[in-house]
């Protein structure tokens, strides 16, 4: 896989409704083959409080698609229909209550990850929240 093809430009965040649909652009493609993995971090201030949001690909598909909340080390997998994607673009409908507890003044960083490893981190996300 050629990652070099898979740059993260930049990230949205919008709340609707009870949801949160983040946007993805990738200046490229999604890779065809190897695992892909877009995402967002989001902090309080002091980052005591952690949450992660991310997209999983494989060869090209949508696989996982899920939230981490670290202080309470658990998981949580959402159902695949909650994510679209095209070449360039890839957008995932998560649940507004995947980001509780950041509250006002939060950090908010997009990133990437190919084949397990770490591509892109602190990509600016623009929100509207």
């Amino acid at each position: 896989m050629d990652i070099q093809d898979a740059l993260l430009k930049q990230a949205q965040i919008k709340a609707q409704d009870s949801t949160l649909v983040a946007t993805f652009d990738i200046d490229g493609t999604i890779p065809g083959t190897g695992a892909y993995v877009v995402g967002l971090v989001g902090a309080t201030p002091d980052y005591s409080t952690q949450r992660r949001l991310c997209i999983e690909f494989m060869n090209g598909e949508a696989i996982a698609f899920y939230s981490f909340n670290r202080e309470q080390g658990t998981e949580e997998n959402y159902d695949l229909s909650g994510v679209t994607h095209s070449e360039n673009r890839i957008t995932g409908h998560f649940p507004l209550t995947a980001i509780d507890g950041l509250g006002q003044g939060h950090v908010m960083s997009a990133f990437s990850e190919a084949d397990g490893r770490e591509y892109q981190s602190g990509v600016p996300v623009e929100e509207a929240l």
